[in-house]
């Protein structure tokens, strides 16, 4: 029997103006995860920036909260980012290959790749800032760490800022196998969870 038999995981479509926590910040424009109805006691599993959106997974059991933070134990994660122009293939390399240097750290190496077409998601609210004379493209990435604000900073160390960013599977969990719109969630099957690298 595993160890994690009696607890509860659930995965969430956070959307965007989130914070990844329970408790409001004192002056904070973000709203919080209080307000979606998530069974009690539940801890999110890493986190997402307010600004960012997507697969959030939250899970009332720390040990195995510990286990899939560790960054010994990466597990890939998938992103969908919106960046600022389009990436050449230099850009794009430079991404994959890891070794960025980041002010904490060197990135390690990544999987990138362009989406032609862009990826099918409900409009933001608010919506991104455009420029009538830069164009934009879409790209994923696909890591296995998680540092604060890392592929936004990732992107502008190549010259492309990140305009929307959002977290499209944890492993082999995705947003649209899930059927989760923004702001939705549902219970995950333990199994499904216990296959992440780490878990």
């Amino acid at each position: 029997m595993s160890a994690y038999s009696d607890g509860v995981i659930v995965a969430l479509h956070k959307p965007y103006g989130v914070l990844s926590q329970f408790t409001p910040e004192p002056g904070s424009r973000w709203r919080t995860l209080a307000e979606f109805g998530l069974p009690a006691r539940v801890y999110p599993v890493g986190r997402l920036d307010a600004d960012s959106e997507g697969l959030l997974l939250l899970t009332d059991e720390p040990d195995l909260v510990s286990r899939l933070l560790d960054p010994e134990r990466g597990h890939p994660r998938e992103y969908w980012v919106q960046v600022e122009r389009v990436p050449d293939e230099a850009a794009l390399r430079r991404l994959a290959r890891g070794g960025l240097e980041l002010p904490d750290h060197r990135t390690r190496p990544a999987r990138v790749w362009r989406l032609d077409p862009a990826p099918s998601l409900p409009p933001r609210d608010p919506p991104i800032r455009r420029r009538q004379t830069v164009p934009d493209a879409w790209i994923a990435l696909e890591l296995t760490e998680g540092r604060n604000r890392q592929v936004r900073r990732m992107t502008a160390a190549v010259g492309h800022p990140t305009l929307r960013l959002v977290r499209a599977r944890i492993g082999g969990l995705t947003l649209a196998g899930l059927g989760l719109a923004p702001g939705t969630w549902c219970n995950v099957a333990r199994t499904a969870v216990l296959a992440l690298p780490g878990a």
